[in-house]
């Protein structure tokens, strides 16, 4: 009965950390590629586990992985400086799974430089 306790109490460690472990993806996006996009915010979403807007440039439109939301205003980011309409300056690293989505390093808002990672 133990071992079988053992068992599922793995298992069920197991099944929990995978979602995680596949959220935190990082090594899916090109570290060696820098992309810049300045537009405004198409849409905005300022929700957990992190942020995205959607911007156009570079000829396509883009979905951008932000930081979650408690890191951005602890960095001084608040909901409405990436509300749809503001012009944002974005550098982050394009997916390698997924075309038109990068991972946000940085966004240059009002002035200012949001370190995001």
């Amino acid at each position: 009965m133990r071992k079988r306790t053992l068992i599922i109490t793995a298992g069920l460690g197991v099944a929990l950390a995978l979602p995680a472990a596949a959220h935190h993806g990082w090594s899916s996006y090109d570290a060696g590629n820098v992309v810049v996009v300045e537009s405004p915010v198409l849409s905005s979403s300022y929700e957990n586990p992190h942020g995205e807007v959607q911007v156009e440039g570079k000829g396509k439109r883009w979905t951008v992985v932000l930081a979650p939301p408690s890191r951005m205003e602890r960095r001084g980011l608040p909901r409405e400086d990436i509300a749809v309409g503001k012009v944002v300056r974005v550098e982050g690293y394009p997916s390698r799974v997924h075309d038109g989505e990068m991972r946000a390093e940085r966004i240059i808002v009002n002035g200012r430089t949001i370190e995001l990672r």
